[in-house]
């Protein structure tokens, strides 16, 4: 007997033939090979002894613009395009630091995650990462500042490509380099619906090891705007809990043993 999908087919004129699993392949990523800027070690005697923001617009200086080498997927090919990666600016921005005495540390990272679909449906987890940066100049005084990324992704690689994003945008926007890129505004990304969290899903990331204090406060936030607070769920010892006390239980007890 044909199933419904084939006679379905076959009512449009058409065969069913090919693997419903069957996926796209995606186009590849293709690295530029990095070129050295052209901007000089420091002599022997070090970097000048400036102040950091005189250290840090000389860096700006020496970063003038930065070419768009990298590509996704093959030239001409549809869905291809030109972008500049996080190496092509730090193979810039390292060389001009150097030479400046000028160091970029993150001191302080924030990280969010939700559960979104592509606008294919494809399952996939959103990373939404700001972190705070202090650059220091060669006297050892320092400034903040702040830089946030994005990512969504379907495997493990979702914070380290926020992380990323994060750092670009600070060296392109704190640095002022232009990138004659198009206006955000011109375009525009579909994003599929993101599908309903449930308790389950909930009670489980409660009990992972890795999850932060804050994390658990902002699932305190979730399951409250969701109306789960006060959904049963199954417990470590197989007990029927609900999921708000669950939940305060589960963070008073990191607390006293000292979880971050």
């Amino acid at each position: 007997m044909s199933t419904l999908a084939e006679r379905a087919a076959a009512a449009a004129g058409r065969s069913e033939t090919t693997d419903p699993t069957a996926v796209t392949p995606a186009p590849e990523y293709t690295p530029a090979p990095l070129t050295a800027p052209g901007i000089p070690e420091p002599g022997p005697n070090g970097p000048e002894q400036v102040p950091v923001w005189v250290a840090w617009s000389r860096v700006m200086g020496e970063v003038r613009g930065i070419d768009k080498g990298d590509w996704y997927g093959k030239p001409g090919e549809r869905g291809s395009y030109q972008f500049r990666g996080v190496d092509s600016a730090l193979n810039s921005f390292g060389p001009a630091c150097r030479l400046h005495g000028v160091l970029v540390l993150p001191v302080h990272v924030e990280t969010a995650y939700r559960d979104v679909k592509t606008s294919g449906g494809k399952p996939s987890r959103e990373c939404t990462a700001t972190v705070t940066y202090r650059i220091f100049g060669p006297t050892g005084d320092s400034i903040e500042v702040q830089s946030a990324g994005e990512s969504m992704d379907s495997a493990d690689k979702g914070t380290a490509k926020a992380l990323s994003t994060a750092l670009r945008s600070l060296l392109f926007l704190g640095g002022l380099v232009p990138t004659n890129d198009v206006d955000p505004d011109a375009s525009n990304v579909e994003r599929g619906e993101a599908p309903p969290r449930t308790a389950v899903s909930y009670r489980d990331e409660i009990l992972e090891q890795n999850t932060s204090r804050q994390r658990l406060a902002q699932i305190n936030y979730e399951i409250k705007q969701a109306g789960l607070f006060n959904a049963s769920v199954v417990n470590e010892v197989g007990d029927d809990e609900q999921l708000g006390a669950f939940l305060y239980r589960i963070g008073q007890e990191r607390i006293a043993g000292g979880a971050a």
